[in-house]
């Protein structure tokens, strides 16, 4: 029996992508070989990677002047891939800090030239996202995590950078919401959570950006070097390439990333509208940074939470325990999750609380 998998990432995929794969496995296109043992030279897996890349363009309306890259080590290799490709300029660079993978990504910058902190929500438990910004003149990029996957915020509104160009992290919202583009100078995210099952990070960024980076930027950091190969420098993570392109299909034929982000806010705005009239639960996060993609919600009882967790995974409702930084509980809604998996969360959340409040 599936279950309805609530877990911030690797999280769940389509039903109809995972069964094509399965009928895909064994022998894909009359190849005689699954996609995990072809080589990403040979022409199957060729129009595969092309497939994959035409259909983010096409999906996320990507401009002409920016380039697609399929690179490996996860979102967080980008955390130092951005400053040793950018920093190329002043040396100067303004991160905003809202979570956790945001600030490894400000530690990580500090390493490479004049970081400079322009705000944080940490004295707020990440629970908002900051407005007011102390950003410099003549840096090369304002960097910035647009979902926080952990603490449940979003940019609901984009910073303007005082100079420089935009930078953003949209592992847990890429593809779920409309994004343009062409406002920032590069953006990227991890497949694990919207797009594929874990191996590819998506790099799109702007080709007057794309150089030799800072002197002694390694080869595999620099995007320079998959950009001049079409992602295919070495051996790409052929799989998830593969989970890729089969779910961006889907999405294609369900209506695109518009058709997704409708979907996504009526998803999250009925599990929202509960938590706010519920007499038990209660999400802690400022409304209108509230994020589409992972709500977090407590009891107020730590042994309540627990065995909240215990009996909705009893329920088929699965990996909702929260980040072991905030604790409670996290329902991550991501693209694949059905409006019929949240549904059966609330009607679990009702019957609980009847449970347990008097």
């Amino acid at each position: 029996m599936r279950v309805y998998n609530f877990s911030a990432g690797p999280s769940m995929l389509p039903l109809e992508v995972l069964q094509q794969a399965q009928a895909d496995f064994v022998d894909y296109e009359g190849s005689g070989m699954s996609v995990t043992e072809m080589s990403h030279r040979s022409k199957w897996y060729d129009a595969i990677h092309k497939e994959c890349l035409a259909l983010l363009r096409e999906l996320m309306n990507v401009p002409d002047n920016y380039k697609i890259l399929l690179v490996q080590g996860g979102a967080s290799q980008q955390f130092d891939a951005i400053p040793l490709n950018l920093l190329t300029g002043s040396g100067k660079a303004d991160y905003v800090v809202t979570g956790n993978f945001a600030k490894k990504a400000y530690k990580a910058a500090l390493q490479y030239g004049d970081i400079h902190l322009a705000a944080s929500s940490e004295d707020k438990a990440y629970s908002y996202i900051p407005k007011d910004l102390d950003l410099r003149d003549g840096v090369d990029y304002l960097y910035i995590t647009q979902n926080n996957t952990i603490f449940g915020t979003r940019y609901a509104k984009l910073p303007t950078p005082k100079s420089g160009v935009l930078v953003a992290d949209v592992s847990s919202n890429i593809l779920s919401e409309v994004m343009d583009v062409s406002k920032y100078g590069v953006m990227y995210a991890g497949a694990q959570k919207n797009v594929a099952p874990a191996g590819v990070t998506i790099v799109i960024v702007r080709e007057d950006l794309i150089g030799d980076g800072m002197k002694g930027c390694p080869t595999m950091l620099k995007w320079k070097t998959q950009a001049d190969a079409d992602s295919l420098y070495n051996t790409p993570p052929c799989f998830s390439i593969y989970m890729a392109m089969l779910n961006l299909r889907h999405l294609k034929k369900l209506g695109g990333v518009t058709e997704m982000q409708k979907i996504n806010e009526y998803k999250a705005g009925l599990l929202y509208d509960f938590i706010d009239n519920s007499k038990l639960f209660k999400n802690y996060v400022n409304r209108e940074d509230r994020s589409f993609m992972n709500v977090p919600f407590v009891t107020g009882d730590k042994d309540l939470d627990a065995q909240f967790v215990k009996e909705a995974e009893a329920n088929g409702l699965v990996s909702i325990k929260g980040h072991k930084l905030v604790g409670g509980m996290r329902a991550s809604v991501y693209n694949a999750m059905p409006v019929e998996g949240v549904k059966k969360l609330i009607e679990f959340m009702k019957k609980f609380e009847t449970e347990h409040t008097a």
